[in-house]
């Protein structure tokens, strides 16, 4: 019988579904772009290098401002006697510069860093070689590109011996990293590593922004931490420093970005209780068009029971087809964003199935005024109605 209501106003039932339909597929997609973003994060602090230590200042955590660096170049040296191994620990500094060369220009990140970056980070040179230890004693002016970066300025010319110029100051050309691809439009190829040492003479710093070190296992990763915290802050007894793993550094990151997923997913839910209002406002037209059917039904012995249900039932259809279109809407949509664009999306199991359950939550509680309106109707004054 309620299908046959739903049936008889196509066009109405249609209608009406159409905001539920909004509001599903927007929670899904939302979602599925916030849980697309966090996996790609994660992928990209895991694919940093294995048993990575990175040594900050300041205490990093969620909604903490950052603290400006009081680390030096010199205390590279400690923390490698820390380690036990110069091999293991990476300095750098970075900044955003103009990149030419001849008539081609690029904005690039520019990264001052020592010898050991590329074996700490897991990021070989596909052609050409490395910094070397005496590239960084020496400040010798030599950079190794990143794809994207040796692409935008030479083509396909091969960039090997060539020169570049870095905030006024020429550059020769001696290697040239593995891809690494984009990540949430961002294009992490675009970048340029120099010596550490001539990028603080370029920029005016003697300041590095961070150290970061390789440990020999994960097992003993936390102590050795807490011993080149111990160290630096000996060095420095009015700075604070942090000793941050790649699960420390997932831990705050997805904080935020689950933070961001559940903001996302409430704005979608707003569209999502408009649609219930939608419901809620033809139900009571529907109740108001079928006073005289109502009043039929309950003078040959239907019980207010029954007809509320009736018209609870025909709310919760509405949403519940609503929310299975949206749905299917919703994950179409994810995995067509996945494919064609920058932005990642994951679909996780739960977001339909929170969708679906709210959908027919709403439903039910948007139906229900309507329903007991129907069942409460007098069934003498409801057969004279015209």
């Amino acid at each position: 019988m309620a299908l046959d209501a739903l049936r008889a106003n196509r066009l109405r039932s249609a209608l009406t579904m159409l905001g539920v339909i909004i509001g599903v597929m927007a929670v899904v997609l939302l979602v599925a772009i916030g849980a697309g973003a966090k996996q790609t994060v994660e992928r990209q602090v895991q694919g940093l290098g294995s048993n990575l230590l990175l040594i900050v200042p300041g205490q990093l955590s969620f909604g903490q401002a950052p603290t400006t660096s009081r680390l030096q170049l010199s205390d590279v040296d400690e923390v490698a006697r820390v380690v036990g191994d110069r091999n293991r620990v990476a300095a750098s500094l970075s900044s955003g510069e103009l990149v030419r060369a001849g008539t081609k220009r690029t904005f690039a990140t520019v990264q001052g860093v020592t010898e050991t970056t590329d074996k700490v980070f897991d990021r070989p040179v596909s052609r050409g070689a490395f910094l070397s230890r005496s590239d960084v004693d020496t400040r010798r002016r030599v950079a190794v590109l990143g794809t994207s970066t040796a692409k935008q300025l030479f083509g396909d010319r091969d960039p090997i011996g060539r020169q570049v110029s870095i905030a006024g100051v020429r550059f020769r050309v001696i290697g040239v990293f593995t891809v690494q691809g984009r990540a949430l439009g961002v294009d992490q190829d675009l970048d340029v590593d120099i010596p550490i040492t001539t990028a603080q003479r370029i920029f005016g710093v003697e300041r590095v922004d961070g150290i970061a070190v390789k440990a020999p296992s994960v097992d003993g990763i936390d102590a050795l931490g807490r011993r080149i915290v111990s160290v630096l802050q000996k060095r420095y007894p009015d700075s604070e420093f942090s000793a941050l793993t790649q699960q420390q550094i997932l831990g705050v990151v997805g904080q935020i970005l689950s933070l961001l997923t559940l903001v996302l997913a409430a704005i979608a839910g707003i569209s999502l209780l408009v649609g219930g209002v939608g419901v809620s406002n033809i139900m009571l037209v529907s109740v108001r068009e079928r006073t005289r059917e109502i009043g039929l039904r309950k003078a040959v012995g239907a019980r207010e029971r029954d007809i509320g249900v009736q018209f609870l039932i025909e709310a919760v259809l509405l949403t519940s087809v609503g929310g299975v279109i949206g749905i299917a809407l919703g994950v179409g949509g994810a995995l067509l964003i996945d494919r064609f664009s920058p932005l990642p999306a994951l679909v996780t199991w739960w977001s339909p199935a929170l969708a679906f359950g709210v959908s027919a939550a709403v439903g039910i509680f948007f139906g229900v005024v309507p329903a007991r309106r129907a069942a409460r109707l007098d069934p003498v004054a409801a057969l004279r109605t015209e």
